[in-house]
């Protein structure tokens, strides 16, 4: 989601570029899926709430995004493969059920570790940006991020058609699988 903008959308601008790139082959049939977050996005968190007992990133708490599980994405392309309905250019987003804000996330996954008061912490772009650096990632990627992020928070990205696409897979369903990443660490 947000490949529909050519830029402002931090790491999403390259499937924008690429997605252009794809289009100007004569003759495609062309099938673009447009995930949201993924719901394994919360994973690259367990060091931070093993380590610090909060979970944090840039979004904004309470601003409800949509959010899907990489597993229904790869059921959608394989079904898309399969059933090879579309002709030209066609784009696909893919919802998740409904849209989670990460401090309902950080809720849920709270629970499923038995910390029913998990926090979520909304760190400034800087101190998200500096978090990444420090984690190992390079400076280019987390201004990148923080850009992506900066988008959500002022909704320059979001869906563009309606849950015609949205999957199955809650956010609930997926937690179980995090807590078992987190509890084995």
């Amino acid at each position: 989601m947000g490949a529909d903008l050519s830029e402002g959308t931090g790491v999403i601008a390259g499937s924008h570029a690429q997605e252009e790139r794809l289009k100007k082959i004569d003759n495609i049939n062309l099938l673009l899926l447009r995930p949201v977050s993924f719901f394994e996005n919360f994973y690259s968190s367990i060091a931070l709430i093993k380590q610090e007992g909060i979970n944090g990133d840039s979004v904004e708490a309470d601003l409800a995004i949509p959010m899907v599980a990489t597993r229904d994405i790869a059921d959608a392309a394989a079904k898309a493969l399969k059933a090879r309905d579309w002709k030209a250019v066609v784009v696909r987003e893919l919802l998740g059920p409904r849209d989670i804000s990460y401090a309902e996330a950080t809720r849920i996954l709270g629970e499923k570790i038995g910390k029913p008061d998990l926090q979520y912490v909304q760190f400034s772009y800087d101190d998200q940006a500096k978090a990444l650096v420090q984690a190992g990632l390079s400076e280019s990627f987390a201004k990148l991020y923080v850009e992506m992020t900066r988008a959500f928070n002022e909704e320059t990205i979001k869906p563009v058609h309606t849950r015609e696409n949205a999957t199955s897979t809650r956010f609930e369903d997926s937690a179980g699988e995090w807590a078992g990443a987190y509890n084995a660490m």
